[in-house]
């Protein structure tokens, strides 16, 4: 039997914009407030939606302005040998630093947990901040490691075959999440 690959939008525009808004509200009441918050976005897309994170959090809480910065993983992925070679993105940390700072990981998706493992340790080689919590834009579970986010989107429970693409306008021209696949 023929297989078909299917795609279907999850997510959209509105969608994204309000999972921020929640997200950003809950950051501020489980933190009471954002004066200690330093947000790190993954690249590639985790980049983008801490910037939208900070818009939020500063709309939600008294125009507090968080720093927002980036943390790139490359060298810290324990599967260097079976990727493709990746070229080394920025590193770029706030001038206020992450020490003793709540630091707020942000990326699209979470799967396996390994790019957060990655972060982890890549932050431990920078600072020692006082906590370190987990945003994500989807959870799409299949998690190889005890990691789980501390602030989650939408929960899209995949099969190991489906795929989850976030493609956001600052990268792709279109805010959507999709969940793309084969059939048989």
């Amino acid at each position: 039997m023929a297989q078909t690959h299917r795609s279907r939008a999850v997510m959209g525009s509105d969608d994204i914009s309000r999972s921020l808004r929640r997200i950003a509200h809950e950051i501020l009441e489980r933190n009471k407030g954002g004066e200690t918050l330093v947000l790190l976005g993954i690249p590639t897309r985790g980049v983008p939606l801490a910037r939208r994170l900070a818009t939020a959090l500063c709309e939600a809480g008294e125009d507090i302005a968080v720093p927002v910065g980036t943390l790139d993983i490359t060298m810290y992925r324990d599967d260097l040998a079976a990727q493709p070679t990746r070229g080394l993105g920025p590193t770029h940390i706030p001038s206020s630093g992450i020490g003793e700072k709540v630091v707020i990981l942000v990326d699209d998706v979470l799967y396996s947990g390994r790019t957060i493992r990655s972060a982890l340790e890549a932050i431990s080689d920078i600072d020692r901040p006082r906590a370190i919590q987990l945003a994500v834009l989807v959870d799409r579970g299949h998690r190889q490691l005890p990691i789980r986010a501390d602030y989650v989107g939408k929960n899209l429970p995949t099969s190991r075959s489906e795929r989850v693409r976030v493609n956001l306008e600052e990268i792709d021209g279109i805010d959507e999440v999709r969940i793309e696949g084969s059939e048989e």
